[in-house]
């Protein structure tokens, strides 16, 4: 028996994985708690958080918080016209500060996010990447 494979069931396979998108950055998507997360660390996170808020030292925890950015006179725009923004993994209170913390989940930062949140932090708003 020989170990190749025949064009035909290579192409096939080819195909079949070609099928699975794919994170260019090697994150996995995972479900937790009948949700989807992009990557197991924001899956584990979300975990975390959950058991802190249960724990009652956190409140409010929200998923995938959309933040208009601003400028000096007006919403910043994409060059497509549309408002600029930047999405965040988790948000919520520090019960014992009652400071809003906005949380990113990020493997490898890219570029354009690193931007928006140096523009965001420019706003007063901090994004804690975990």
């Amino acid at each position: 028996m020989s170990d190749r494979m025949s064009a035909a069931d290579y192409r096939a396979q080819r195909a079949a994985e070609a099928d699975v998108p794919r994170n260019k950055y090697g994150a996995e998507p995972v479900e937790v708690d009948g949700i989807r997360f992009d990557s197991k660390r924001e899956a584990r996170r979300w975990q975390d958080l959950r058991l802190r808020e249960q724990a009652g030292e956190i409140e409010d925890l929200q998923r995938q918080v959309v933040l208009i950015l601003h400028g000096k006179d007006d919403v910043l725009r994409t060059r497509s016209g549309r408002p600029m923004r930047i999405t965040v993994d988790f948000s919520y209170f520090e019960t014992a500060t009652g400071i809003r913390v906005y949380e990113d989940a990020k493997g490898k930062p890219t570029r354009d996010y690193e931007v928006r949140r140096a523009v965001a932090a420019a706003q007063g708003v901090e994004v804690v990447e975990v």
